[in-house]
């Protein structure tokens, strides 16, 4: 190839040069000027290409950093540790309900949908991002400098999400423990719970009637005895932690510090287990819910089509939220597991293998949970599954609890493997989560031991856990959940999408891509990358912002100050924005306003690569790439079919 001969030669020069003078260092200096590029190899005495002081300069930038970055031990646990990550609680008790919501099986129709047009894409781009620079996600906006503040705020929405994500995982282990019991403690009514509680036990009254009537005793054992929730906050307020939560948010904590204690070298292990280990218990699961009578009944609940919902467009905002949740994209994590692949991995395939599984999970899921609901209602002679179905944590700790309860034979064995499952699930992906928040201080802290990170981020993310283990607890997470999370997701996903896509350019991704893995980008990606994804996000924005409401929580609103709390959340979030962008362009070198905004919407000089060799190798592509790649069209044509 040319380009390998010019590298080839270019490389025997700058021996000869560095034999001269052996404390020299070579660094590369590049600018680019709309569409092309000036590449000035600052070497010692080459040709007299550059005058002292510009390699002065060059190198005091400190151009290009050889440092060296931790990778997979094996290329299999990226594909296990993406698994890991993505397959979680969204999978496996929001989908189900989610889908139940917005017309069952017709729902499972804008969802395939959804996931060709914006969540396999957005997963392939940010994926490639993370393996072409080898950064983390805040590092990796060298791409594109004054949009830095994306980066930020996603970890910042990441890190309140390991927090919450942590709270449900110490419930997990508190039912766990009780499934451990003779008798499983919510099947029964205690006298403090009054009248109205029906034994969760309980099937149907003698007179051949369900006992429908009142509340179950596995939600008054979740509400009263596990959460001790109080009706509203004005009234009572939040309350102190109960010691037991504590306990297993502590334990949870625990072990997710244990599986970060050595960063990829230790969650990298752990992903084999943690990827693949839930799918033997859902088998499990799954082989005795269709045993169950009325279990094909809450199948076909599930997955019929309600053809009228598919013209509602709620369904397809329900369907592009749910994607954030299942593909864990948009938060960063991506980009930072990616970072530690192989230069050449063919990430292609893995990102094919991770969504299909991924929307796999989802559906089988939905299978196994209605499966169990469809049980649920023939034994309480329901009619309407509906009935016995009950949204967000309700649907982990109240319907399915009060489900395997009614299971004639080892309720707890299957008691104690649905909640291992969950516990497995929440903590693969929170590992995810909180590894990219971790490796963001790492990359700019890179002298401090991980082990010194991952138990400081622990001990931090156990403390903030706290008020959610207060009676009031769900109130909060409901609204960190929304404010903190979803709300800032879109509105930040939107920006990243316009960064990469038209300041970086769909053009320049796709030849980085080609650089890197030796093969075209197809139209489809391109066109989805450009215009689709960021299109139909935009749309769900404005949906989201035009059919706001006042949050509430069981029904209940929050006292106002608490949405002026959930209003701050998102702005620290999406201020990061024009925050960084303004420090940016206040960073830059120029000394006018507009040559300073010119460049920071251009690459940093030591974007690219990291490995040496590499990064000098890609400033030829570049340069061949300005040579001999003419424009097509206008900038929008080019962009994505240059």
């Amino acid at each position: 190839m040319d380009a390998a001969a010019e590298y080839q030669r270019l490389s025997q020069r700058m021996d000869k040069s560095q034999a001269k003078d052996q404390t020299e260092r070579s660094s590369v200096l590049y600018t680019t000027s709309s569409d092309e590029l000036t590449i000035n190899c600052c070497l010692n005495q080459i040709e007299g290409q550059l005058p002292l002081e510009a390699q002065a300069e060059a190198v005091e930038r400190g151009v290009k950093s050889s440092g060296q970055r931790d990778q997979w031990s094996r290329g299999v646990e990226f594909l296990f540790s993406c698994i890991a990550l993505s397959v979680g609680l969204g999978n496996v008790w929001r989908f189900p309900f989610i889908a139940l919501e917005n017309g069952g099986g017709a729902f499972v129709i804008p969802y395939i949908i959804v996931l060709l047009l914006i969540g396999r894409p957005i997963y392939y781009l940010e994926v490639v991002i993370g393996q072409f620079s080898s950064r983390g996600c805040i590092k990796a906006f060298d791409m594109v400098p004054i949009m830095k503040g994306i980066a930020y705020g996603q970890v910042y929405s990441t890190a309140l999400a390991t927090t919450y994500y942590a709270c449900i995982m110490a419930l997990t282990i508190r039912y766990l423990v009780a499934s451990f019991e003779a008798v499983l403690p919510w099947t029964y009514c205690l006298v403090e719970w009054g009248s109205a509680c029906v034994a969760t036990g309980a099937t149907v009254a003698p007179n051949g009637t369900a006992l429908g009537q009142g509340v179950s005793s596995a939600e008054l054992y979740f509400t009263h005895t596990v959460l001790r929730e109080p009706e509203n906050l004005q009234e009572n307020g939040l309350g102190t932690p109960s010691w037991d939560l504590v306990l297993c948010l502590f334990a949870t904590w625990l072990i997710i510090g244990t599986i970060l204690f050595k960063g990829i070298r230790s969650s990298g292990k752990a992903s084999y287990f943690l990827a693949l280990f839930p799918y033997l218990i859902m088998l499990i699961l799954l082989g005795r819910a269709l045993t169950l009578p009325g279990a094909w009944r809450g199948i076909v609940y599930f997955l019929e089509p309600k053809w009228s919902e598919l013209l509602n467009p709620h369904v397809w905002y329900a369907a592009i939220t749910q994607m954030f949740f299942s593909l864990a994209i948009c938060f960063g994590t991506l980009v930072m597991y990616a970072s530690f692949n192989d230069f050449h991995k063919n990430v292609h395939k893995d990102v094919i293998i991770i969504t299909s599984i991924d929307s796999f999970t989802s559906i089988l899921a939905g299978c196994i949970i209605f499966g169990i609901l469809g049980n649920l209602a023939h034994e309480t002679n329901t009619e309407d599954i509906a009935q016995v179905v009950q949204g967000g944590a309700g649907l982990a700790f109240i319907s399915y609890p009060e489900a395997i309860a009614k299971f004639k034979y080892l309720p707890q064995l299957f008691a104690v493997l649905f909640f291992f499952m969950l516990l497995v699930l929440g903590i693969g992906s929170n590992v995810g989560m909180a590894s990219s928040v971790i490796n963001v201080v790492k990359d700019r802290f890179n002298h401090l031991p991980h082990w010194l990170l991952s138990a400081t981020f622990s001990l931090i993310g156990f403390l903030c856990g706290l008020v959610y283990m207060t009676p009031g607890g769900q109130f909060v997470l409901n609204l960190v959940d929304f404010y903190g999370c979803t709300f800032i997701a879109i509105f930040l996903a939107i920006a990243e999408m316009l960064a990469v896509g038209w300041i970086y350019g769909v053009k320049r991704i796709c030849s980085d891509i080609e650089f890197m893995l030796n093969v075209k980008t197809s139209f489809y990606w391109r066109i989805c990358w450009a215009i689709v994804a960021p299109g139909l996000m935009f749309l769900v924005l404005v949906y989201m912002l035009s059919n706001y409401e006042p949050l509430t929580y069981r029904s209940v609103e929050y006292p106002r100050a608490a949405y002026t709390a959930g209003w701050i959340i998102w702005g620290l979030g999406v201020l990061q924005l024009p925050i960084w962008a303004i420090y940016t362009i206040y960073q830059q070198p120029g000394k006018t306003f507009s040559s300073k905004l010119k460049m920071s919407l251009q690459p940093t000089m030591d974007w690219g690569p990291r490995q040496p060799q590499e990064f000098e190798a890609y400033i030829l592509h570049r340069n061949r790439q300005a040579e001999f790649k003419p424009r097509r069209g206008g900038y929008l044509i080019d962009n994505i079919f240059g």
